[in-house]
């Protein structure tokens, strides 16, 4: 089989000519649109059912809320678990089902469950969250204003009718969420006596504003033979007209809202806040990207959409995005590139040496693009992101291994068969080494193969890393095969000296005494290799180990704790200060500094008061004066807070921080 896939390629060379010039479009167009990413996402399937009850405290949400929905939705098809957490005003659970589930199946089932929940009169169904992975937050904004007259219940309005709805627009995006401001509400507020002296109760009153608080159609009245739209206009929109509205008349006189209650402009009972720039509060916007979407795309096309939201927005408010993650996409592909480039000359710069033919290195050379489009093309089929583990993996000198065994032979074919017709010589060059080759690199794919079995994040983070290797191993069997025997027929020079490369005779000269000194000396030989073995495995038990590396996100997050039961005016004014003494201490270090206290409008991440998240964004390094690293710099600034009264915090980065919690579940390293 392999003698004839030779034979047919040298005989039909311009066909295979054809199909690598086809490979070089097709991959090309893969590698355009495959997906761009720092990190594998590890997120198991999940669903969040958030359930808002205003006014219920911790144990009462657990009873009427947390409890039922939990119930409603065991048993469930692929359902691992399910975990919930009850605070003052919201129950969330979060149902995980198993690997290769669904999205879509998963919310269909849970949504078709919760319709047989019974939840107390007077609160809202429960809503899903939205279809987005723990590491979908690709996209924070602040909008905020100079100007002192500005309130932040304007902010958040601006943000909720302006911005928002722009970039709920864009394509990718699973939800823009709003986080701090004040969410304005039309306050109606009883005087008991008032209500009792018109003899009236608070259920008269309820059934009196919503009875006078919407629109309705009357049909349509013809006249004349013209139809005319009956439309009658009862929706409150200011507080007079709420105040104006009729509860009950006593012999024609009129009993109004206003007459037994005062209306005023409120707020919704407060559950997060947000800080930005030492400066205090501001409003932060959430971007989530959708479920399987490029978050490089997602992200650009989010940036742009918010520039077109600023046109609409008043000169003194300002919308500032405050992390990116194209950020650190392109920090990471950049060096992945650099690396990759790196590797590709050094591999390159080696095969001249030793193969000491300038057109036989750049037939051998020709495999790792080659090989990498047609990996590329697999990794777009298969949903594998390009990452710093799926691109890390690659190493080129498997790559071109068995391309250089063909080409070198060959070569060394050539120079002794110089009567022969070429294409023979190549044919049988080829035949001879080619099953060795194949067997070597069966032999390291059979090893990736292992990985390809691994579950749970384990999986979803190596499983990507071992199927491109896979790929592009197998790019460069086919293309040993085939178009290294027909570039190296096309190209490699009519006269080939029988000589070797100087490197390869220096190489002799220094290999040759050693391999008689250990010949000579067998047993000396092999006690110093069993010594060297011994201190190996030494040196080895003594290194520390981790899971992964850390990626070096540029960006710290201080999860900041303080005591149960703060106030958010507490923790707002707590976080100012801690704002203001970074940017104070670190100026060369922090481009920007924000910070989220509680829970966001949808509850994507739930936590009470006395939790913040301090997001430091910071500057190049090579623009650091007071630290050289990132573990270095969060060491100075855990130094500064450390004597900050009333807080413990937890340094950790934006990815590392929620991949932490989708493992455990609980805010913990």
């Amino acid at each position: 089989m392999l003698n004839w896939i030779i034979d047919v390629s040298l005989r039909n060379r311009l066909l295979v000519c054809l199909l690598a010039a086809a490979l070089l479009v097709v991959g090309g167009w893969a590698l355009a649109r495959l997906p761009i990413d720092a990190f594998p996402d590890t997120t198991p399937v999940q669903v969040q059912i958030n359930t808002v009850a205003a006014a219920l405290d911790p144990l009462e949400v657990e009873a009427q809320l947390t409890f039922p929905i939990e119930l409603e939705i065991g048993g469930l098809p692929g359902l691992v678990n399910a975990r919930s957490i009850s605070k003052f005003g919201l129950s969330q659970v979060v149902a995980t089902f198993a690997d290769g589930t669904p999205i879509t199946l998963a919310r269909q089932l849970v949504s078709e469950r919760l319709l047989g929940v019974e939840l107390p009169e007077g609160i809202e169904r429960p809503k899903l969250g939205p279809i987005a992975t723990g590491l979908g937050e690709v996209f924070h904004y602040v909008v905020r204003s100079d100007n002192p007259k500005r309130t932040l219940m304007e902010l958040r309005e601006l943000h909720d009718w302006v911005v928002k709805p722009e970039l709920r627009k864009v394509a990718g995006v699973a939800e823009v969420n709003s986080w701090g401001g004040f969410e304005k509400q039309y306050h109606v507020v009883v005087e008991p006596e008032r209500l009792i002296k018109h003899k009236l109760t608070f259920q008269d009153l309820t059934e009196a504003l919503e009875a006078n608080n919407q629109n309705v159609g009357g049909g349509q009245i013809v006249r004349s033979g013209e139809a005319l739209l009956v439309y009658g206009v009862g929706l409150a929109t200011d507080t007079k007209q709420i105040g104006d509205i009729v509860i009950v008349a006593h012999d024609g006189a009129p009993v109004r809202v206003r007459d037994v209650a005062e209306v005023r402009i409120g707020h919704e009972i407060r559950r997060g806040a947000v800080t930005a720039g030492g400066k205090g509060e501001a409003v932060l916007g959430l971007g989530f990207m959708l479920m399987g979407e490029n978050s490089h795309v997602v992200t650009r096309k989010l940036k742009a959409a918010l520039a077109e939201a600023q046109k609409a927005l008043p000169e003194d408010v300002k919308a500032e995005v405050v992390y990116d993650r194209t950020e650190l996409v392109d920090k990471v592909i950049n060096t992945v590139e650099h690396n990759l480039l790196v590797g590709a000359l050094l591999v390159i710069a080696v095969l001249f040496g030793f193969l000491g033919n300038l057109r036989a290195g750049l037939i051998v050379a020709a495999a790792i693009p080659l090989s990498m489009l047609f990996a590329g093309s697999f990794m777009l089929q298969a949903g594998i992101a390009a990452s710093l583990l799926s691109l890390g993996a690659i190493d080129f000198g498997l790559i071109v291994d068995s391309s250089v065994i063909v080409v070198e032979n060959s070569m060394r074919h050539l120079s002794h068969r110089r009567d022969d017709a070429r294409r023979d010589v190549i044919r049988d060059a080829t035949i001879e080494v080619i099953r060795p080759a194949l067997f070597g690199q069966t032999i390291i794919m059979i090893v990736f193969v292992p990985i390809l079995t691994l579950e749970g994040v384990e999986g979803k983070l190596f499983r990507p890393m071992a199927l491109t290797m896979i790929f592009a191993l197998l790019g460069s069997l086919i293309l040993s095969l085939t178009l290294m025997p027909v570039l190296a027929s096309l190209l490699l020079p009519k006269r080939i000296e029988d000589r070797e490369p100087w490197l390869v005779r220096l190489a002799h000269r220094i290999y040759a005494p050693a391999l008689n000194f250990a010949l000579r000396f067998r047993a000396l030989a092999l006690a110093g290799a069993v010594a060297l073995a011994a201190v190996a495995g030494v040196v080895a038990l003594r290194i520390g180990g981790e899971f992964l590396p850390k990626l070096k996100e540029g960006a710290i997050v201080l999860n900041v704790i303080r005591l149960a039961g703060v106030s958010v005016e507490q923790a707002v004014e707590s976080n100012t200060r801690i704002e203001g003494l970074l940017l104070e201490g670190f100026p060369d270090e922090i481009a920007r500094v924000w910070s989220r206290i509680g829970t966001a409008e949808v509850a994507t991440d739930p936590m009470g008061i006395e939790l913040s998240d301090v997001f430091v964004a910071l500057k190049p390094r090579e623009r650091w004066k007071k630290a050289r690293t990132q573990e270095e710099l969060a060491e100075r600034m855990h130094a500064r807070l450390r004597d900050f009264p009333g807080l413990n915090m937890v340094l950790t980065q934006p990815i590392e921080m929620r991949m932490n919690e989708m493992i455990a579940g609980i805010r913990s390293d």
